[in-house]
Order: C-alpha cells, then sequence, then structure tokens
C-alpha cells in the first residue's frame, strides 16, 4: 500500500515538476560553506581578507576560529539573506572554484526567480548632487565607464563595486579618504569631512533635515559599519537640462532620489521626502497629474525590485517626527535583515 500510494502521488505531479529550492539564510550559508571549504584554511583567510574584502567585526583574531566554517559563519554572522546572495555572486564570479559552485549558483538562480531585489548591480553612484547637474560623457561605452566634464563639483561619484555587505559608512569612509588624499587621518576626523559634505546637498530643506539627523544618530551609537543614508543620488539622468527640453520636457521623471541605502549590491532601499511640489502647482492647487506621475514611477521604481517608502513633508516637521523617524529606521533594519 505504501509503495502504490507513492506511485499515486508521483503520477499526479505535473510533467517537470520539482520540489522547489529553500532559499533561507541556512540554505545559503550551506551553499557558500561547500563553495570555499576545500581550500585550505590559510588560503580561506586569503580569499576572505583579501580578494573579498570582508569586514573583520570580532574582536578576537581570525586566527581564533575554530575551523573553515566557523571562520566563514564569524565574518558573515549577523548578515541577512540579501547580504549573503551578494556575497554568494561575488564568490560565483570572482573567484577562480567553477567546479564548487554548482549548489550556490542554484540557490541564487531560484533566489533571482522570485524576484529577489534589483536585476543587476550598481555601477555609477552619483550622489550629493547640490548645484547644477555634471554633464557626463561615456569613456568606454562598452564598460559604462563615466567621466564628468563639467560641474563635477557639485556632485560626487562612487565608482567602485557595491560590497556584499552593503554599503557602509566606513567604506565611504576609506573612499574618501583616498580620494581626497587623508591617509594621515584617523576614521572620525574624515568622517567629519565625508558627513559636512553629505549635509552640503539638502541645502534649506528642513523636512529632509529631520531623516539625515535622526540616522546620523545611528553612526554615534552603532558606528561607522552601519549602512550609509546617501542623499541626493540620481536615479535617471537626462543629459539636457529643462530649459534645454522646453515645452517637450524630459522624457525622464524624477531624476534624483532623496536618500538612498544600498543594503547589498542588489537591495536598494528609496526613502522620499515629499513636498508640496509632489502634488501641487505653483499656486499651491492639487494637481493630479504630478501625483500620477509620481505613483507611476513608484510602481516602475518597485516591479524594477527597489524598495520605496515616502514621508509627506509636513509630518516630518511634528514634534514627534524625531521618535517617528527613528522607530521607522529600527523597523526597516529589522524588515531588510
Amino acid at each position: 500500500m505504501t509503495d502504490w500510494a507513492s506511485f499515486a502521488t508521483a503520477l499526479l505531479k505535473p510533467a517537470g515538476f520539482r520540489q522547489p529550492m529553500q532559499v533561507s539564510r541556512r540554505t545559503v550559508r550551506s551553499a557558500i560553506d561547500t563553495a570555499l571549504i576545500a581550500r585550505t584554511r590559510d588560503e580561506l583567510e586569503i580569499i576572505l581578507a583579501d580578494e573579498l574584502q570582508l569586514p573583520w567585526t570580532h574582536t578576537a583574531s581570525p586566527a581564533e576560529s575554530q575551523n573553515k566554517r566557523d571562520l566563514i559563519g564569524d565574518y558573515t554572522a549577523e548578515w541577512s539573506l540579501q547580504q549573503l546572495i551578494s556575497l554568494g555572486r561575488r564568490i560565483v564570479t570572482e573567484l577562480d572554484i567553477e567546479h564548487a559552485t554548482g549548489d550556490l549558483r542554484a540557490v541564487i538562480e531560484e533566489h533571482d526567480r522570485r524576484g529577489g531585489g534589483v536585476a543587476s548591480p550598481a555601477k555609477n553612484l552619483i550622489f550629493v548632487a547640490n548645484g547644477p547637474k555634471p554633464e557626463l560623457v561615456l569613456r568606454d561605452a562598452v564598460s559604462n565607464q563615466i567621466e564628468i566634464t563639467k560641474n563635477g563639483r557639485y556632485c560626487l561619484v562612487f565608482d567602485q563595486a557595491i560590497p556584499a555587505e552593503g554599503l557602509t559608512y566606513q567604506r565611504l569612509i576609506g573612499w574618501w579618504r583616498e580620494r581626497e588624499g587623508l591617509q594621515r587621518l584617523e576614521d572620525r576626523a574624515v568622517g567629519l569631512q565625508l558627513h559636512a559634505r553629505l549635509a552640503e546637498s539638502l541645502a534649506d530643506n528642513p523636512a529632509e533635515r529631520v531623516i539625515f539627523d535622526v540616522y546620523d544618530r545611528r553612526y554615534k551609537q552603532d558606528g561607522f559599519t552601519i549602512l550609509a543614508l546617501i542623499p541626493q543620488v540620481y536615479l535617471h539622468y537626462d543629459p539636457y537640462t529643462r530649459a534645454a527640453r522646453g515645452a517637450e520636457g524630459s522624457p525622464l521623471a524624477r531624476q534624483r532620489m532623496d536618500f538612498l541605502l544600498l543594503f547589498s549590491d542588489r537591495q536598494r532601499v528609496v526613502i522620499e521626502v515629499d513636498g508640496r511640489q509632489h502634488y501641487a502647482d505653483d499656486q499651491g492647487r492639487a494637481d493630479t497629474t504630478l501625483y500620477a506621475q509620481m505613483v507611476a514611477e513608484d510602481r516602475r521604481l518597485r516591479l524594477a525590485g527597489y524598495e520605496v517608502y515616502r514621508f509627506g513633508g509636513q509630518e516630518l516637521l511634528r514634534t514627534e517626527a524625531t521618535t517617528m523617524v527613528s522607530t521607522f529606521f529600527d523597523d526597516l533594519q529589522q524588515r531588510m535583515t
């Protein structure tokens, strides 16, 4: 009877049926372990620290991890599913271990099939725009390498690969130190300079400043290893100005995002602050066309894999705004990890 029941169950399954693969922190960790575990302990330490450049956050040294599996786990102890998936992508594409990555490739493919974040990694991060639009050219169109030829001082370009663990303030500090030639300064001094440059892009927008300042307290509480809150990031880029376009208008709506958090190279969270210009005309009257454009762009972003969260400008000017925004970031961190 048991054999017949098993046979009957198999007959009910459609052709091509396959048991759904579990995609969880456990299964991704297991696949990463399988891909790396054949290396010697010395090789593994070099791969994790030098080739993949993973951050070590423990007080004890990597040499104190009991075995190779523990060493991998200690580097990624608090990582979210998305961060582990991003690390898996790097292992598959950057390391010469094709023969050992079958399980890892399979779990990444299943994750992507279910719609796991943005489809392609970030290539150029143009941010803290605080003046005239930069003029860009493609220095290498095949590799998508851009070069700013004018108004470069009004923005920054982070052109490094987004790390698997997300873009942290620590990583931005390292980039800023190299960019500005600040090798002799400690992290805190470099971080203060970078923080001032980020804040410049907010101009006189008190609502955006509330979000920026509330998140700033998280650096002071948790250190520079938390994700960087990046203001004024170009999402689209139209090389022509509004004046040059004239009545035709730009085909690209909402060229800049108010804030961006990169939880991994594919997991991106957009935070928007809606002032009157998002839903009203110059006379302050409700404009249904503006509102329709805004929600249409939100739909497009979400379908592309972005997370989008909106704050009304007025709610950020209330006395309880600081507590409300702080709770939002706590909840967001919990959800994403």
